[in-house]
C-alpha cells in the first residue's frame, strides 16, 4: 500500500522544490520594483505558490475520504464477525504490550 503514495510524495518533494528555487531566486534579484525581471520571477513565485496550494488541499481532500473509506470497511467488517474484530484487538494489545515492556 506505500507505493501507491510514492508517485504522489515524489511529485509533492518536486513541486516543493520548484517553489524553493523559485523563491530563492525572487531573494536573489535586485529587488527593484520596477525591474521586468523581478516582476517576472515574482509573478512565477506566487504562481507556483498557488499551484502548490491547491495541490496539496486536494492530496489532503484524497489522504481524507481514503482514510474514511477505510474506517467504514473496517467498520462493517468487525460488525459483520466481532469475534475476529476482538482477536486482532488481542493480538494487537499483547504486541504493544510487549513491546512497552522492553
Amino acid at each position: 500500500m506505500a507505493n501507491q503514495f510514492e508517485p504522489q510524495q515524489t511529485s509533492l518533494d518536486d513541486d516543493l522544490r520548484m517553489l524553493s528555487e523559485t523563491l530563492e531566486e525572487v531573494l536573489k534579484s535586485s529587488g527593484d520594483k520596477a525591474d521586468e525581471k523581478y516582476i517576472e520571477i515574482k509573478t512565477r513565485a506566487e504562481q507556483a505558490l498557488n499551484d502548490v496550494q491547491s495541490r496539496l488541499s486536494s492530496a489532503t481532500d484524497s489522504y481524507c475520504a481514503r482514510a474514511k473509506t477505510a474506517v467504514r470497511q473496517a467498520d462493517s467488517y468487525v460488525h459483520d464477525k466481532p469475534w475476529h474484530g476482538v482477536g486482532v484487538g488481542a493480538a494487537v494489545g499483547l504486541v504493544i504490550g510487549l513491546l512497552l515492556r522492553r
